[in-house]
């Protein structure tokens, strides 16, 4: 080739971009539908999130063609992990569909799912096949009655475990297991999911009770301090501290010491860990957010289909992510609770 024709090879991206507190982008969550099946009590509360609530009409969701492509431009700028959400992102049709060329996509290292397991009998093969490396369950409760309230379907627990036994046998694994816990909601049931989870082989996440969006009702009161958390489980079955996988792992974790499994606590309240953030949001309508508090997003939808090529969109990101300071966690207080942010639905927990 010589010196004067143009390499048609993919080209090196620069060096990932760095925010201004040095972090760098490592984590994509991506928000495919704005919906969800359920209404728990501490992200879309059924009073306000009623039958008549306006969701986002079609149109102004991302298709999951336009979702590869920004997740590509991601991954160049050093993201790794990709996890689809929502919303509850199993409502969405032909996930499968959306799946596979992520999976596909050079460079990507972990890709998985939140849900609330409603629909993984039926799905959790087909995402399998496509592709789909690992999951994650939001479960709060093993008592029926209280998994209702606080999740507010009209459904029998024994639907989401059997999808978490469906997601099992499809190979998605290990599966972590997520629960809220909200003080005077499901505070009893910490130490009967720990024994669950354990004797099952599952990996459990206790998180605490956030003021994301502006809906659920946030008190401090009503946080259950992840120390607290950890008591109880430890008087129970002793647990022993275990160091990070990786840098900027958000939960903090302990294996039994009997060797029976290991349990993490996503302290954001209590034990803020802002300063090693690497994750990048991306709405259901094609907004980055840097932060789960945030405010605003970047419009990345507008470019893309005014017909911004990747170069473009790049540098827009770039941009984003090199004017980033988000630390709320470390700087929340009563003066922040009542701060105007995006709904959690809207870009994933």
């Amino acid at each position: 080739m010589s010196d004067t024709t143009p390499d048609p090879r993919p080209q090196p991206s620069e060096a990932p971009p760095r925010d201004r507190l040095g972090r760098q982008p490592r984590d994509l969550r991506i928000s495919v539908t704005d919906r969800c099946n359920f209404r728990c009590t501490y992200c879309m509360p059924a009073e306000i999130f009623g039958r008549d609530y306006a969701f986002l009409p079609r149109s102004q969701i991302l298709t999951y063609e336009e979702i590869v492509r920004l997740a590509a431009i991601f991954v160049r700028l050093g993201v790794e992990k990709l996890r689809i959400t929502g919303g509850e992102p199993t409502v969405r049709r032909d996930l499968p569909d959306l799946v596979r060329p992520l999976a596909a996509i050079e460079g990507v290292r972990d890709l998985t799912l939140t849900t609330n397991g409603s629909a993984l009998r039926t799905l959790a093969a087909p995402l399998a096949g496509a592709g789909l490396r690992r999951i994650t369950v939001s479960l709060d409760s093993l008592d029926d009655a209280v998994f209702r309230a606080m999740s507010g379907a009209d459904m029998p627990l024994a639907r989401v475990l059997d999808g978490i036994v469906a997601a099992r046998e499809a190979g998605l694994a290990p599966v972590k297991i997520n629960m809220v816990v909200k003080r005077g909601s499901n505070e009893a049931s910490i130490v009967p999911m720990a024994r669950w989870a354990r004797d099952a082989g599952l990996i459990l996440r206790y998180i605490e009770y956030m003021d994301v969006g502006t809906t659920n009702g946030w008190r401090m009161d009503d946080v259950v301090p992840w120390a607290e958390i950890v008591a109880l489980v430890d008087a129970a079955f002793p647990l022993e501290a275990l160091p990070p996988n990786y840098p900027g792992e958000v939960a903090t974790r302990f294996r039994y010491r009997d060797g029976a499994g290991e349990i993490g606590v996503i302290a954001s309240v209590t034990a803020p860990f802002c300063g090693a953030c690497t994750r990048a949001r991306l709405s259901a309508e094609g907004e980055l957010f840097t932060c789960l508090f945030a405010a605003r997003g970047t419009d990345l939808r507008a470019p893309l289909r005014a017909g911004a090529d990747d170069a473009e969109l790049e540098a827009r990101i770039r941009a984003v992510w090199g004017a980033r300071d988000d630390r709320y966690s470390d700087v929340r207080s009563a003066g922040t609770a009542n701060l105007p942010r995006v709904e959690m639905f809207a870009i994933g927990g």
